[in-house]
């Protein structure tokens, strides 16, 4: 009976393991003493296995059907997830072909700049060097290289020559470049941890500045005193899109008419585009606003000059403040009442600076990856300077100024293309102080094409370089204290303007490259890959909801590190178009239907009746608006472009993944690989708005 309940729990066994591993064990008993058992007991084990096993049987019979099923199911999705794959591809590389095609040269691209003519030189060099490691693996001289006395052939002797003036020349100063820009990448790092502490500290304190005095509801009898006199203006050029709305929210705000005065500051030279905003300003005169309308027929010093200009009109002498706007920018009813309380008391401060909030930054990639970078400038950058210093960078934008700090410090130059950085340097050496507000947001836009976009980050870094120059001697000769100046020159400007751009575009677009050629220098895997990650998580713990583009923020970042480049170079030695100020492109996200909303949701509505704005008054801009579409149609159509530095960039480093394969470098090769894919689709212009 003991026999039969053995051959019994043996048969299950079996059964276990033969379904298990399927085929992997032979068909014959792994025991030979089970093997020559007696036939009685064989039979018995057969009998025994009949009805048990027949379940079992059955049981296995349903879980394959099961499992073919399952597999069935995986096989479609897989089919599926191939076509689409396969569609995208298609729809890619036909989107890229059209690009290329219709690619038009404009007549100063013939002769392309400097540093496009040193990219063009590196990707032949890196592709030539490429064939010559290939042809090396080929021969077996990557993993028994050649000397040069036991090299027979011409070619075996030229690879073992170039080995030895790589390693006795070539290496040791890329490595040394390396190690500068390593050490470079470390400070700017620390700066950006130093950063994320002092907001992380504000937070826990509670920290922000207090206003002294409030204007939530004075007696009418004092108004005469109590509010000060404001001058809004509102520069702008050719800002056919977005006009109305500036114009609109700047007009409903909640401050007495007879204290506040408009100024709308048009340097547009297309007469449509006039006719427009000369109506606009038009009908808000009919509705009793205080607003003026001026046009330069002689556009000099750009946004600089169009504001100098103003300022010099003799009907502003009784003014004290002055409010700036650009025109994509729509400030909230309130924005003056939670603004010009803090002037009161505090005669040192020369400007209070809000923050912008962007109408469009879900519109595509490209603005969800702005937004993470504003985002840390305005929340982190901005508000730890403003509460720790008392210094930031004017934006250029939703602030207001004390118009005696204007004066003080010289007014509005046309010296560089960033005037808003350089009236807030020269008043900060003038000993004004400056507040920045965090919870006051003011509505704007971002571009949503590349091509504004890139020309807006070289006006944005270009500028800087040149007002260092400028005003380098100004600064050591100032009255600040030693701690300021060395803040000045150390950190706003060589640190966070200079040092950030070269690095990041010499470590990973020029020497991580090199390196896979020139494997005697050697860049650590926790440069290309932890550091950069650890950043970019600081960098977008101010926008945590776009946590899922941290990756494609790390690569576009460091593809944007050769736009910024060129025009650190450029701004810095005044090469090419460095002084070159061209208006961002607006596509108006807003109208002014939506301001009218927003002003019903956060003011009150005595204040909507005593502005005189109704639905209504929506009804006579009407026409304008018809007449901005009906002129729409005679636009230059735009089209979407090829980058040739990025696509220059995206060969070397696809060239250099290629090479990596070779000395099975992972960590190298998978950020070579994407880096490269991401210079690609920008190159292509495939990220931003699409033109179809």
């Amino acid at each position: 009976m003991s026999r039969t309940a053995q051959n019994y729990e043996f048969q299950q066994w079996w059964n276990k393991q033969r379904h298990s591993f399927l085929d992997s064990a032979d068909d014959n008993p792994p025991s030979s003493a089970a093997a020559s058992s007696s036939s009685s007991s064989s039979s018995l084990a057969v009998d025994l296995t009949s009805s048990p096993t027949a379940t079992t049987k059955g049981h296995h019979t349903r879980s394959a059907r099961q499992l073919s099923w399952l597999w069935l199911l995986r096989f479609h999705k897989l089919t599926a997830s191939v076509a689409w794959l396969t569609d995208s591809s298609i729809s890619l590389l036909r989107t890229a072909n059209r690009r290329i095609s219709n690619h038009h040269r404009s007549p100063s691209a013939y002769s392309s700049s400097r540093l496009n003519k040193i990219i063009r030189l590196f990707l032949i060099l890196v592709l030539l060097l490429l064939f010559l490691e290939l042809l090396a693996y080929r021969r077996g001289w990557h993993f028994t290289p050649p000397s040069v006395e036991s090299a027979e052939a011409l070619v075996e002797r030229l690879y073992a020559k170039w080995l030895e003036i790589r390693a006795d020349y070539l290496a040791p100063p890329l490595q040394y470049l390396a190690n500068v820009c390593i050490v470079l990448f470390l400070i700017q790092s620390l700066d950006r941890a130093v950063l994320m502490l002092g907001c992380f500290w504000i937070k826990f304190r509670k920290l922000k500045p207090i206003p002294p005095v409030s204007y939530a509801a004075p007696d009418v009898e004092a108004a005469e005193n109590y509010y000060p006199m404001v001058l809004v203006q509102i520069p702008m050029c050719n800002e056919r899109e977005v006009y109305q709305q500036s114009i609109a929210a700047v007009c409903i705000q909640d401050w007495p008419r007879e204290r506040m005065l408009v100024q709308v500051l048009d340097d547009s030279d297309d007469p449509d585009t006039q006719v427009l905003i000369k109506g606009e300003v038009q009908k808000w005169q009919q509705k009793g606003v205080q607003i003026v309308y001026r046009h330069r027929f002689v556009r000099t010093g750009y946004k600089a000059g169009n504001l100098r200009s103003a300022m010099s009109c003799d009907y502003l002498k009784d003014y004290e403040f002055v409010a700036i706007f650009d025109a994509d920018f729509q400030p909230a009813p309130d924005f003056l009442k939670k603004t010009i309380p803090y002037f009161k008391g505090n005669d040192e401060l020369g400007l209070v600076q809000t923050r912008w909030a962007f109408v469009n930054k879900d519109e595509n990639l490209l603005t969800r990856l702005q937004n993470i970078n504003l985002s840390f400038h305005f929340e982190v950058e901005q508000q730890v300077n403003g509460i720790f210093i008392n210094f930031f960078g004017f934006n250029g934008t939703a602030g207001v100024w004390r118009i005696k700090a204007l004066e003080d410090c010289g007014g509005w130059l046309d010296r560089t293309t960033v005037e808003d950085m350089d009236v807030a340097v020269r008043a900060h050496l003038s000993g004004w102080k400056f507040i920045y507000l965090n919870d006051v947001k003011c509505l704007c836009e971002l571009p949503e094409s590349y091509a504004a976009y890139k020309k807006q980050q070289h006006r944005w870094h270009s500028g800087p370089m040149q007002l260092f120059r400028l005003c380098f001697v100004d600064v050591l000769r100032s009255k600040l204290s030693v701690g300021k100046k060395a803040n000045l020159i150390l950190l706003f400007f060589l640190l966070r303007k200079l040092i950030l751009p070269f690095y990041s575009f010499t470590l990973f677009c020029i020497i991580l490259p090199l390196t896979m050629f020139l494997p005697e220098a050697e860049l650590p895997a926790w440069v290309v890959c932890y550091v950069p990650g650890l950043m970019s998580i600081l960098n977008i713990l101010p926008a945590p909801r776009s946590f899922p583009f941290i990756v494609p923020y790390l690569l576009f970042e460091n593809t944007m590190s050769v736009t910024k480049f060129n025009a650190m170079i450029s701004g810095l030695f005044r090469l090419g178009s460095s002084y070159e100020w061209i208006v961002t492109k607006k596509l108006g996200r807003s109208s002014e239907a939506d301001l009218i909303v927003l002003a019903e949701k956060e003011s009150d509505p005595l204040v909507l009746e005593s502005s005189g704005i109704h639905r209504s008054s929506s009804e006579s801009g009407l026409d304008n608006l018809n007449k901005l579409e009906a002129s729409k149609k005679t636009v230059k159509r735009k089209r979407n472009r090829l980058y040739r530095k990025e696509l220059s960039l995206a060969f070397i480093l696809l060239t250099a993944a290629a090479r990596s394969l070779l000395t099975a470098q992972g960590i190298h090769f998978y950020f070579l690989l994407f880096q490269g894919i991401s210079f690609l689709v920008v190159g292509l212009d495939l990220i931003g708005e699409q033109v179809s």
